[in-house]
């Protein structure tokens, strides 16, 4: 089975991980219901905390690259206001999480303006994720700058 994501940068164990493998992760790190959190969300989450603890992230860790081969979109966010609240989402309905609804993976945070961080907005919840980057400092982010490229982007969806 190939691998669905690959998490690389300020980590101990630079891990490829397929979708068996995401399945497999302790339960104490799954969310098997994201709708109990958001409820307009479908599907079985990983929480990034979990993931990043198994990759062995290191102290020195202060942002999270956020990849998407797909559309070639990246995000550069704050790791610490994300960490105990990111989630994966993955599957559903048992089946790896389908194109049309953000997969492989979408990275999502439930109440990303609870994070209180101007770099945590909308356009941090990111579809067809593949790739996580830790990373000392901000990394690439090719988010819109402003309200237009904001509207712009999702008129394309």
């Amino acid at each position: 089975m190939n691998p669905v994501l690959q998490i690389s940068g300020q980590v101990e164990k630079p891990l490829q991980l397929t979708f068996a493998d995401l399945q497999a992760i302790a339960a104490e790190h799954q969310l098997p219901d994201v709708s109990t959190v958001a409820p307009k969300r479908q599907g079985s989450a990983v929480k990034l905390a979990g993931l990043l603890s198994l990759a062995g992230a290191r102290p020195e860790a202060s942002f999270l690259g956020l990849h998407s081969s797909t559309d070639d979109f990246h995000a550069s966010i704050p790791l610490g206001p994300v960490l105990d609240r990111g989630l994966l989402i993955y599957e559903l309905n048992g089946q790896p999480l389908p194109v049309a609804q953000g997969g492989p993976l979408r990275f999502f945070i439930p109440d990303h303006a609870a994070c209180r961080v101007d770099e945590i907005d909308e356009c941090a919840n990111l579809k067809f994720v593949d790739h996580l980057e830790l990373t000392v400092e901000k990394g690439y982010d090719n988010r819109p700058e402003d309200e237009d490229e904001h509207e712009q982007l999702h008129a394309k969806e």
